[in-house]
C-alpha cells in the first residue's frame, strides 16, 4: 500500500465500536442470565476471537447484520471446551478470559498467535495463583499457551505493580467466583469499562480512586448494550485532521470515558483545535462528536497518570510530535515494550526511517519535531497501531509512505484505509 500525500482532509467519519467494550459485552453477556443484545459491535479480528472462544465454551452467540445476540447461561453455565481456546492476536481476550476460566470446574488450555505467545502472562498468573488458581505456562516462560485447572478461589487484595485494565479485569472476573471480596489497587487508574459494565449487569462493584472491589457470586442479567465509537480508532483521524493543512473532520459517536481520553488532553496541550459537540451518554459511557481542525502543534511532555489513559495512542502521538514545533518527551511508558510489538523500538525505527529526530529511552522517547519527513517503507511488524500511525505520517511526508503489509489493521479497524481515503482531497 502506497499512502500518498494529500492536499487536505474534509468530511465526516463514523468510527467502529470500542474494542474494549465489545470484548466485555460478549464475556459479561455469556455469564449473565437471558439475552444480551449488542449494537455497534466491533467486528475486528480480536473481538471475533472472543466470540469464538465463548462459543467453544458452550455459549450460543448470534451475529446478525446489525447486532450481536448472546444467549447467556449464567455465572456457572460454561462447559469444558473440546479443543484449545485460540485467542488469535488478542491480549484482552487472553488475559480476561483467564480470570473467568480460573473459577470454572474444568480444565482448559489457552493459546494465541506468535505475538500472544511472546506477551507476558505472569502479570495475571501471579494474582490468580495468589487466589488459589492452578495455572501453568506450558512452555515454562511465563507466556501462553496456558493450562488452567479451574477450581475454588479465595478473595484477596491485590496491589498491581502496573496500571493495566487487563490485569485488573482478570482479577475482578476471577473475583466473581471467589469465596470473599476481591480488591485491586493500581498505581494509577487504568480504563474502567469492566467496573462500569459489570455493575450495569448486576455485579456489586465499588470504586474509590485507584482501588476497586467486587463481591462474589452475583446474579448477572442480560442487557441491551450500545457500544460507543472507539477513541483509539478516532485518534488516527484526530491526528490526520490536525496535521494535514486546510482540514476539518467531524468524528461521530466517540467514547470520551475519562480513563480513555488522554489523547484529547495531550493533543490540546500541543495546541490542537478539537471541539466536543453533542455530548451525551450511551449505555453508561460518555460520548460526543469531535470536530477536528488543522492546527499548528507544539511539543509537550506526556507522562505519569496520563499514560494509562492514552497508552494505545502513543504511536500516533509520536507522529504528531514529529511534525510539531519543538520537543516532545514521552516517559513512564515502558508498558509499550510488551504490546503487539515493542512499540518504543518500532515507533523510533519507523520515524527515523522517515527522517525524524527521535531517540528511544528506557520508558519512552524524545522527539525533536519540525523536520520534513520523507517517504520510507515501514515494517509495522504485524502491529495494527503502528500500521495506522504510519499511514497518517504518510499523508504529510514528502513522497508519502509505503506499507508492505496492512493486513494487521483488521485486528481493530477493518475499514480504516477506506474511511481514510474517503476524506482525502488531492491535487487533480
Amino acid at each position: 500500500m502506497h499512502i500518498r500525500p494529500v492536499k487536505s482532509l474534509r468530511g465526516e467519519v463514523r468510527i467502529p465500536g470500542d474494542k474494549s467494550i465489545s470484548h466485555r459485552s460478549i464475556m459479561f453477556g455469556a455469564l449473565s442470565e437471558g439475552i444480551t443484545e449488542v449494537t455497534h459491535f466491533l467486528r475486528g479480528a480480536d473481538c471475533l476471537s472472543t466470540i469464538d472462544c465463548f462459543r467453544r465454551l458452550g455459549i450460543d452467540i448470534e451475529d446478525t447484520t446489525d447486532r450481536i445476540l448472546i444467549h447467556g447461561k449464567g455465572l456457572h453455565g460454561l462447559h469444558a471446551p473440546e479443543s484449545v481456546l485460540d485467542t488469535g492476536n488478542s491480549g484482552t481476550t487472553t488475559r480476561l478470559i483467564a480470570g473467568i476460566l480460573a473459577g470454572q470446574p474444568f480444565t482448559s488450555t489457552l493459546t494465541g498467535d506468535a505475538s500472544i505467545q511472546k506477551r507476558p502472562m505472569e502479570r495475571i498468573m501471579s494474582p490468580l495463583m495468589e487466589m488459589g488458581a492452578d495455572i501453568t505456562s506450558l512452555n515454562g516462560n511465563g507466556c501462553a499457551p496456558l493450562r488452567i485447572n479451574g477450581g475454588r478461589l479465595k478473595g484477596i487484595h491485590y496491589h498491581s505493580p502496573v496500571a493495566s485494565a487487563q490485569v485488573k479485569s482478570c482479577v475482578l472476573l476471577a473475583g466473581l467466583y471467589a469465596d470473599s471480596t476481591v480488591t485491586v489497587t493500581e498505581p494509577a487508574l487504568s480504563r474502567n469499562h469492566t467496573e462500569l459494565m459489570l455493575a450495569s449487569f448486576g455485579a456489586e462493584v465499588t470504586s474509590r480512586e485507584t482501588t476497586v472491589s467486587i463481591q462474589p457470586h452475583p446474579r448477572l442479567m442480560g442487557q441491551k448494550t450500545e457500544v460507543p465509537g472507539d477513541i483509539s480508532s478516532a485518534a488516527y483521524f484526530i491526528a490526520a485532521g490536525l496535521l494535514v493543512p486546510h482540514s476539518e473532520i467531524l468524528i461521530h459517536n466517540t467514547g470520551i470515558n475519562p480513563t480513555r481520553d488522554g489523547i484529547l488532553r495531550a493533543a490540546k496541550a500541543m495546541g490542537a483545535d478539537i471541539r466536543q459537540l453533542n455530548i451525551r451518554e450511551v449505555s453508561g459511557e460518555p460520548v460526543c462528536d469531535l470536530l477536528v481542525t488543522s492546527s499548528a502543534l507544539t511539543g509537550t511532555i506526556i507522562e505519569g497518570s496520563l499514560i494509562p489513559a492514552l497508552i494505545d495512542e502513543i504511536p500516533v502521538l509520536a507522529v504528531m510530535a514529529a511534525f510539531a514545533k519543538g520537543t516532545t518527551i514521552i516517559r513512564d511508558a515502558a508498558e509499550l515494550k510488551v504490546k503487539e510489538s515493542d512499540r518504543i523500538e518500532t515507533i523510533v525505527t519507523s520515524l527515523k526511517a522517515m527522517g525524524a529526530d527521535i531517540t528511544a529511552t528506557p520508558d519512552g522517547m524524545i522527539i525533536h519535531g519540525g523536520r520534513q519527513l520523507h517517504q520510507a517503507e515501514i515494517d509495522a511488524r504485524g502491529d495494527h497501531r503502528i500500521a495506522m500511525a504510519s499511514a497518517i505520517a504518510g499523508l504529510c511526508a514528502q513522497g508519502g509512505m509505503i506499507l508492505p503489509d496492512t493486513g494487521c489493521i483488521a485486528v481493530s479497524y477493518p475499514d480504516f484505509l477506506k474511511d481514510l481515503e474517503d476524506l482525502c482531497v488531492r491535487d487533480s
